[in-house]
């Protein structure tokens, strides 16, 4: 099989010839920028930046000659702007932390005394920034940027602003996108924006200079048990865009895509959930449901849905609004053994990660360590298809080049690939 076959096969619950793998191919299967540079040098790479092409999480671009030398199966597309607000183009070099890399030419920072680094929505100086990277972090945090909250003048279309119809530029610039990965011969997976119903990350509105409405994430927890009335109306509107966004998206691209993340919101934690199963069918099912019956009744596209922790209390839920993956398949949370999850659900969910802890076993095992564990993780969930090997959320900074070439190499070694 070729690397779109082989998904696809995995995405309809037929074992492939070998387990596929996917690193870069979405904003929660990534790398950091760093550990991209530090790929390339250990595979002996032309010496070249690395495009941060995320710049909230730092992550870095991989690039075809990394994407074969990693036999990766999966590249990515995304919206043209970043969370940020501005336009992935026009790229120019910037040390981040002693590392030469390459980013976007309205990536605007400004350096405190303290040696936090500010950055601002659309590139704009002249805003508040809505962004920080404190001294000696590898990423960039949201700077919650709420006005005084009035119970009595809460309009759901300030939380809007940056929901509406897709513009022609964009829409253009995904149809490229598509046209460029698809020649690839790898499998696709596109991100069109629009569909994160409550994403935390996304609430606050980094991309706008001054957003309006609930923007504390505090806030907003405190909303969905309180204002569920306002939440429901912000979330109604915003899913009839995201429809009426996918129609002309798919009128363009076709098919070509194969799996689409529709929402990275989280509802678990370490040991327990954000919410209960009843409030997220209540509030977010609905709408979930609406989106993945679209997709499903008018396109050939798979749905993705990213969601941390302790979830799989929310499987079955998931399940019948739609889902057809889950990532990043946290099997340190409470609840999630991976054993237990492929014997529950592997006929109904494609595992799109779970490959190895990013917590302790890569940043802080050794080589063997995530040698075993990955081949472990390989064993449980590659019968019958329906694993896409990643690890449990991105590659992070700092993450020993070692480890990450333990792991894929492990992957291979499962695979019979027989790859060094």
């Amino acid at each position: 099989m070729n690397s779109k076959e082989r998904i696809q096969a995995t995405l309809s619950h037929r074992e492939p010839d070998q387990v596929p793998v996917d690193f870069g191919g979405t904003a929660v299967t990534g790398m950091h920028v760093s550990t991209v540079a530090a790929m390339r040098d250990h595979y002996g790479l032309e010496k070249r930046p690395v495009k941060v092409h995320e710049p909230y999480q730092m992550l870095g671009l991989l690039e075809g000659d990394l994407l074969d030398a990693m036999g990766i199966d999966v590249v990515g597309v995304s919206p043209r702007k970043t969370m940020f607000g501005f336009p992935n183009d026009r790229w120019k070099p910037w040390n981040f932390r002693g590392l030469d890399v390459l980013v976007s030419e309205e990536f605007r920072i400004a350096e405190e005394a303290n040696g936090d680094v500010l950055i601002y929505p659309e590139g704009d100086l002249t805003a508040p920034p809505s962004g920080r990277m404190p001294a000696g972090s590898q990423f960039f945090d949201t700077i919650v940027r709420q006005p005084p909250l009035d119970d009595d003048r809460l309009d759901p279309q300030d939380n809007l602003e940056e929901f509406g119809l897709i513009g022609d530029e964009d829409l253009e610039y995904l149809v490229s996108s598509m046209c460029e990965a698809a020649s690839t011969g790898r499998a696709v997976a596109a991100s069109f924006g629009g569909t994160a119903f409550g994403d935390i990350a996304l609430v606050p509105a980094p991309n706008l200079k001054a957003p309006k409405g609930i923007r504390d994430v505090a806030e907003w927890y405190v909303s969905t048990r309180s204002r569920r009335d306002y939440i429901h109306r912000v979330f109604e509107s915003q899913c009839e865009f995201a429809l009426a966004n996918l129609a002309r998206i798919h009128r363009r691209i076709g098919d070509s895509a194969d799996a689409v993340f529709v929402c990275g919101t989280d509802f678990g934690t370490q040991t327990s959930a954000f919410c209960s199963v009843p409030a997220f069918r209540e509030l977010w099912f609905p709408y979930y449901k609406r989106v993945n019956d679209w997709i499903h009744a008018h396109t050939g596209w798979k749905t993705f849905k990213h969601s941390c922790g302790s979830v799989a209390r929310f499987f079955p839920s998931f399940i019948e609004a739609g889902f057809d993956i889950i990532n990043p398949v946290q099997c340190s949370a409470a609840g999630m053994d991976p054993a237990q999850l492929k014997r529950e659900y592997g006929s109904r969910l494609v595992f799109w990660g779970g490959g190895v802890d990013t917590q302790k076993t890569l940043p802080f095992g050794t080589p063997a360590e995530v040698r075993e564990q990955v081949l472990r993780r390989c064993e449980i969930f590659a019968p019958g298809g329906g694993f896409v090997f990643n690890s449990i959320h991105n590659l992070q900074a700092g993450t020993p080049v070692g480890n990450i070439v333990a792991m894929i190499d492990a992957v291979h070694e499962f695979n019979g690939a027989g790859r060094a």
